[in-house]
């Protein structure tokens, strides 16, 4: 997939995905490792709004705009009736760094840790189908499951655990 190392946090729509991830990117911040994430969204999404010059861009046709300014850059780039890319194809697009968290791609074969929220207990839970997912991260107790449990707020010990198992020392950057 790529040579650096990936570890991914799924779960059902509300679970709390998100919030844990950028947790997770503040904390392994904070242990100097350099980090870029991937969010895999099931819906349509822009990041540009419509008069923007870039979004003018997009909609005359281009099928890749890069917005650069002096403190950040976005390349935007249209499908038009292109599929889906690989995730494999975007982590190679992606800049060198210590760590890629990914939200999402639960069907992919990454390491993972699973969010459960009791607000999403009806789903289901996902690792008894997934040998991928290596623990749960929940609001509420699981007293039957074999894999390793921690709170959803308790980021420091999955960050532990995430050091622990990709065997990242210190940033390579």
């Amino acid at each position: 997939m790529t040579a650096t190392p990936v570890f991914g946090i799924t779960g059902w729509k509300n679970s709390g995905k998100t919030q844990l991830v950028t947790r997770l990117v503040a904390e392994f911040t904070a242990r100097n490792f350099k980090v870029s994430t991937v969010k895999h969204a099931h819906h349509n999404f822009d990041i540009d709004r419509p008069g923007a010059d870039s979004y003018r861009h997009r909609e005359a046709g281009a099928s890749e705009v890069a917005l650069v300014s002096g403190r950040r850059w976005a390349l935007m780039h249209e499908l038009r009736n292109e599929d889906e890319p690989a995730l494999k194809d975007i982590l190679s697009r992606l800049a060198p760094c210590d760590l890629i968290l990914i939200e999402g791609y639960k069907r992919e074969d990454h390491p993972k840790i699973e969010a459960r929220r009791t607000e999403t207990l009806d789903r289901g839970p996902l690792a008894p189908q997934d040998p991928n997912i290596l623990a749960i991260a929940a609001d509420h107790q699981l007293p039957d499951e074999s894999l390793p449990v921690f709170d959803l707020d308790d980021i420091s010990a999955m960050a532990d655990f995430i050091q622990h198992h990709l065997d990242l020392k210190r940033s390579r950057l």
